[in-house]
């Protein structure tokens, strides 16, 4: 192995560890200090918890931008979305079949198509402008607050890690102190590597960005669904991983491209993003209850009207095809 690419996949493979252990540890620090304020587990979901998991995203996009590496900003971002779906979903229901609440079809899959249509405008003209991040994070705001208030009809199950009281807040507050720092150095790290093995192997930053980077700042969720479905444990559940979509968009290139606006060439990103397209559209096939579908109903208007259906879930075989089709999707990156 060529020494400088030894090098670069040192940088890369610690820049992914730093970030794994980092990110956890922003949550677990945010989350005692959100308790400590007596802030609601809801709220704490949906802000503090969702904010931590998509922070090592969000720190890798913008070091990336800042630094001259649109690829990998954006790559980056699209990548964790297809494998959240193709690949941690698909392993996940793989291990346990995955019942699908009704407020993920209700709200959060037609806000996440709606965020992949949004990212796939912005990219159109090959720029993505502060204004239109500024966009994308109001979105966000109201995403959350519209969350909350329909949390009142439509209860909302959110992942929110037990409350530790182990240390005092302050304890906490170096704690986050420290895993934001390490978020920070991690980033770097890993923005360094994937171009280094980008330009020793000689291809795009793109292609690094949207399988290797993606999958490293993707594991955290990997680690957590696969560990809860070898447990039987039903908390995981497919509203968290469209959220997380949702999150990348909006949040992530939302606030990256207002501090940093993003250029690209378009074209290069076209089968990437029409391929995220198609995978959010196949797993809406997958979620809709199939006793309703056998009706003939119309997509939209069951979407529209579902209030909790029973026996809608994702199966083994499902979860088989989403994971072939994260195969196929990789095999053609590669070789077109």
């Amino acid at each position: 192995m060529d020494t400088q690419l030894f090098f670069d996949l040192g940088k890369l493979i610690l820049g992914i560890a730093i970030l794994v252990y980092s990110g956890d540890y922003l949550v677990k620090g945010s989350v005692a200090i959100a308790n400590h304020f007596k802030i609601s587990a809801l709220v704490i979901g949906l802000t503090v918890v969702a904010f931590g998991t998509s922070a090592p995203e969000l720190i890798v996009s913008l070091d990336a931008a800042i630094t001259g590496h649109p690829e990998i900003a954006l790559g980056n971002v699209i990548g964790s979305n297809i494998a959240n779906i193709a690949l941690v979903l698909a392993l996940t229901v793989i291990i346990l079949p995955m019942p699908v609440a009704a407020q993920t079809i209700r709200r959060s899959w037609p806000i996440m198509f709606i965020s992949g249509l949004v990212l796939y405008g912005a990219m159109l003209n090959g720029l993505i402008t502060r204004v239109e991040g500024a966009v994308m994070f109001l979105l966000l705001i109201l995403f959350i607050i519209s969350s909350i208030k329909s949390s009142k009809r439509f209860p909302i199950k959110v992942s929110v890690p037990k409350p530790e009281n182990k240390y005092k807040i302050w304890v906490y507050m170096i704690i986050v102190l420290f895993a934001s720092f390490g978020l920070a150095i991690g980033s770097r790290f890993l923005v360094l590597g994937a171009s280094g093995i980008a330009g020793s192997m000689g291809v795009s930053e793109r292609l690094i960005s949207i399988t290797v980077v993606a999958f490293g700042t993707s594991i955290p969720e990997l680690t957590a669904s696969v560990i809860a479905a070898f447990k039987k444990e039903t908390d995981i559940s497919v509203g968290n991983i469209v959220g997380s979509n949702i999150f990348n968009v909006f949040a992530v290139i939302g606030i990256t491209s207002s501090i940093q606006p993003i250029s690209m060439n378009f074209s290069e990103f076209r089968i990437d993003l029409n391929f995220m397209v198609a995978i959010y559209l196949l797993l809406l096939l997958f979620i809709l209850p199939m006793a309703y579908l056998l009706k003939k109903e119309k997509p939209f208007s069951l979407i529209k009207k579902y209030k909790g259906i029973n026996g809608s879930r994702i199966s083994r075989t499902e979860g088989a095809l989403l994971l072939l089709s994260y195969i196929v999707y990789v095999i053609v990156i590669f070789n077109f």
